[in-house]
């Protein structure tokens, strides 16, 4: 079947809460443990199929936000998908209460337990309306970063579109375009900020009716992370703070001499090299073709894979109007599919995705007959290995793509790597400071963003952009209004994505089957399980960011970057 052929069905929410209830039922009546678990898959089969059609809609909304259907529908989902979640919740009290529960966690692996301890703590009736205001005003969100259309060259352009210019070699059209980029935002600015502002009042509100001091520890419940707490993610930013950030204002002072300005200002930062920077030598199609060709003689599975990606349509690439920002694949439960959603814009980041967001799609297609939804993907942290990991073990193949830009494009890409990681632990920092002071104004939040990113990305000159200044530049970040505390999970893996790269150099083949390996176990085990499934040292370990952070440098003292 091709992706449009895939049928939409609206959850009833009756009628999915009168078999949720009776499968419990007959779940608890059961005698034996064989007989609970074959309650426990049709269980999680009606849970697949209520996913499913969520993930429709969450597809084909984003696709076009202007199709007037899907965005009914989207509403629809906001508003029952809190109600949903407390049916799955009624069936991990059944879980947890079963008198054959240590038998149970031998034939479905014992995350599911854990997730079904966390997931209880994180729920009552007494909060799904304001569950269901969140999901509005993320959707708020979703629609206005949407709904950008920039007068630019004499075209209209979203967000997306303006990438290219901002990237440009000619320094005033990189001023030009980023002033445009920033104008989007100033004229939005007061919408920006109710919408955080809510956000950020109903959840602490949501963490205060449930016991909770304030919504940073429900934060942390929400994203599963059962085998550290954000003690151990301050310690993380402290040796970021120590061993990465040195590295990073070494890269930027090096990028300086390479594009030949006196100053680094915030319009200077996405031009990497005076010639431009890396980009793919033909379109959209011409990537695919490329990339079908690369999966084939990665390995066997991935031949497979890429095949079936192809043939079912499970794509959309391409940016155009009131087509949602960003990138992201997810996974269709009864068709046991993956979906890759993107931008391509004519940058690197139209390779970085067919290798990044292919990587997440990989590992779903790995593990898609795990038998609880649950394990489809593990936690975000864990996710985000497969997609960063996926980046480097293609290099190979990279001169595919960027032909005689390849070695332009490998210094970049480990570079731009290393920048990032101070910037993912800024956006970290700073959620942690919003959430354990919900109380604060815009305008403190605004400051302590400038305060938290000027620790960690020093070199960041907002020149004469007094909006930017002020430190609003963090409304792009849509993980910050949707997804709280998803973020520090991109670093965390990007240390583990440089030890399969670092792997990858010294022995491909061992390296790819640690890497299937920690694929196929999917969502089955917690992140410092999976790394040790995969031969991974632990990022929260001093020792594995000073070695890996010494590594990096080395390498990429090693190449004459100005020749580039």
């Amino acid at each position: 079947m091709k992706f449009s052929e895939y049928e939409y069905k609206r959850p009833d929410y009756d009628s999915i809460k009168g078999r949720y209830e009776k499968l419990i039922e007959a779940f608890n009546r059961s005698e034996t443990a064989e007989d609970q678990y074959t309650y426990v898959q049709k269980i999680n089969e009606l849970q697949k199929e209520v996913d499913t059609m969520a993930q429709l809609v969450l597809i084909r909304n984003s696709i076009n936000t202007a199709d007037a259907f899907y965005d009914m529908e989207n509403e629809y989902i906001d508003m029952i998908s809190p109600k949903l979640h407390g049916l799955r919740v009624e069936f991990y009290k059944a879980l947890l209460n079963s008198r054959f529960k240590d038998t149970l966690k031998q034939m479905t692996e014992t995350q599911l337990f854990t997730l079904a301890e966390m997931e209880i703590m994180t729920f009552s009736d007494e909060v799904v309306p304001l569950m269901q205001e969140e999901n509005k005003l993320t959707s708020e969100y979703s629609k206005l970063i949407s709904s950008a259309q920039i007068d630019y060259d004499g075209k209209l352009l979203n967000l997306s579109q303006l990438q290219p210019y901002m990237e440009s070699t000619d320094r005033a059209v990189r001023k030009s375009s980023y002033e445009k980029w920033s104008s989007f935002f100033e004229e939005n600015e007061s919408n920006f900020d109710l919408i955080y502002d809510k956000l950020i009042k109903v959840r602490n509100e949501i963490a205060v009716k449930l016991g909770f001091k304030n919504f940073v520890e429900l934060g942390y419940l929400r994203m599963g992370r059962s085998d550290y707490n954000a003690g151990d993610v301050e310690k993380f930013r402290e040796h970021v703070l120590k061993y990465v950030v040195p590295i990073s204002n070494s890269l930027r002072e090096k990028q300086k001499i390479r594009i030949g300005v006196d100053s680094l200002k915030y319009f200077d930062l996405p031009l990497n090299f005076i010639t431009g920077n890396p980009a793919p030598k033909g379109n959209k199609e011409w990537i695919m073709e490329r990339a079908k060709k690369m999966y084939e003689e990665l390995s066997p599975e991935t031949g497979d894979f890429i095949h079936m990606m192809i043939e079912g349509d499970l794509f959309d690439l391409e940016t155009k109007p009131n087509k949602q920002a960003g990138g992201y694949c997810t996974f269709l439960h009864i068709y046991k599919a993956p979906f890759i959603f993107a931008n391509f814009n004519g940058t690197q980041d139209d390779v970085t995705v067919v290798t990044h967001e292919a990587g997440h799609a990989f590992q779903t297609y790995e593990s898609r007959f795990l038998d609880a939804p649950e394990y489809s993907f593990p936690t975000l942290e864990a996710c985000e290995i497969h997609s960063m990991s996926m980046e480097f073990i293609t290099w190979p193949w990279m001169n595919m793509f960027f032909e005689n830009d390849t070695d332009k494009f490998k210094f970049f890409h480990l570079a731009d790597s290393m920048l990032f990681i101070p910037y993912g632990v800024t956006v970290d920092e700073f959620q942690h400071v919003v959430y354990g002071n919900p109380g604060m104004t815009p305008d403190e939040r605004k400051k302590a963003w400038r305060d938290i990113e000027k620790k960690y990305t020093p070199y960041k000159d907002y020149d004469d952009n007094g909006f930017l200044n002020k430190g609003t530049v963090w409304f792009k970040q849509g993980h910050i209004f949707a997804d709280p505390f998803y973020y520090i999970d991109y670093t965390l893996a990007q240390f583990c994505a440089y030890q399969f790269w670092i792997s990858s150099i010294n022995n491909h083949e061992k390296a790819w089957n640690d890497y299937v390996n920690i694929c196929k176990v999917g969502g089955s085990k917690s992140f410092l399980e999976i790394l040790k499934t995969g031969n991974l040292k632990s990022p929260f370990d001093e020792s594995t960011i000073s070695a890996v952070t010494s590594h990096i440098k080395d390498y990429l003292d090693g190449i004459d970057d100005r020749t580039l």
